[in-house]
């Protein structure tokens, strides 16, 4: 029975549905959180989830490299920041992890192919100057590249593009910090 359309403080619509949100929870329960009511193409957001996966953890290790290479005046409040970084793009990677395990997918940390697959680059860096300035530059292709994502994935998946969403706020705030530091270099 189709619903009527459902009026201000009117919950009789949605009771109506009710019953065959019931019905429809009990076929294909070995997909698990995945129900009829997800329309997204599954396999372009777990690849592309894999790719943001990858992009985290380069990230990770392009940080953790220029926390342990750091060196100079203004090495111990810059080591600091990279530190911080690299734990957050940690728990960044984790999440996404997770979500492509929700959607039935695998996440892909083969070493192999997770440069390959990354959108940022690892670029390793001259001098702290240079390390700040390639982290800034790796925060800024992430932060376009999350936003396509979020469009892609738009309201087909809101579980996916909210998780998106958290991770872009925060991957603007690291690029917002890099920008910072760069600026007491520059003279801006």
């Amino acid at each position: 029975m189709p619903a009527k359309p459902m009026r201000k403080n009117d919950a009789s619509a949605f009771v109506t549905d009710l019953a065959t949100i019931r019905a429809r929870a009990r076929q294909h329960i070995e997909d698990g959180a995945i129900t009829a009511s997800y329309t997204a193409d599954r396999g372009a957001v777990i690849k592309l989830l894999n790719e943001a996966l990858a992009t985290e953890i380069v990230c990770v290790l392009r940080y953790k490299r220029h926390y342990f290479m750091a060196s100079g005046l203004m090495a111990d409040a810059v080591k600091a920041e990279f530190l911080e970084h690299a734990n957050e793009e940690q728990a960044h990677a984790d999440r996404i992890a997770e979500r492509i395990v929700q959607l039935g997918g695998e996440p892909d940390l083969n070493p192999d192919v997770l440069s390959k697959h990354a959108h940022a680059e690892y670029v390793e860096g001259s001098d702290l100057r240079d390390m700040v300035k390639e982290d800034l530059v790796a925060e800024r292709i992430a932060i376009d590249s999350y936003r396509e994502i979020i469009r892609f994935v738009g309201d087909r998946d809101t579980t996916t593009k909210r998780l998106m969403e958290d991770i872009l706020a925060q991957e603007e705030e690291h690029a917002d910090e890099l920008a910072d530091l760069l600026d007491g270099w520059t003279g801006k």
